[in-house]
């Protein structure tokens, strides 16, 4: 039985190959700012700074991956996003925090990209 960090790391290596197929270039993954939040995905959209948040699931028990991402989750992402610019001395730089949700069930792939989707 996989853990939940397993399955999460899953998620993220799925959407990291999605973002390269789309010519993303990954900067850092799974940046902590303490306990203000974390980040899955760091990249850059062509010269746009990208903060992704991914939601992985392999069943609809809870719901559809991207309805996961609660106001509470939202404000701890602008966060730590804010948090990694200043770690980072990164000012005056285009960015946005997209969401990638997916979901695995019955050998069945669906990637979703909501873009600027915070």
């Amino acid at each position: 039985m996989k853990s939940t960090y397993d399955i999460g790391a899953e998620g993220e290596e799925i959407a990291v190959k999605f973002l390269l197929s789309k010519q993303y270039r990954i900067v850092e993954r799974n940046f902590h700012f303490g306990k203000l939040g974390e980040i899955d995905i760091i990249a850059y959209d062509q010269d746009e700074l990208v903060f992704l948040e991914v939601k992985y699931s392999k069943n609809l028990k809870y719901g559809f991956p991207e309805s996961r991402v609660t106001t509470q989750k939202k404000r701890k992402l602008r966060k730590a996003a804010e948090g990694w610019m200043m770690k980072n001395d990164v000012y005056d730089q285009p960015c946005r925090i997209d969401v990638i949700a997916i979901l695995n069930q019955n050998g069945k792939q669906d990637i979703k990209h909501f873009i600027n989707a915070i």
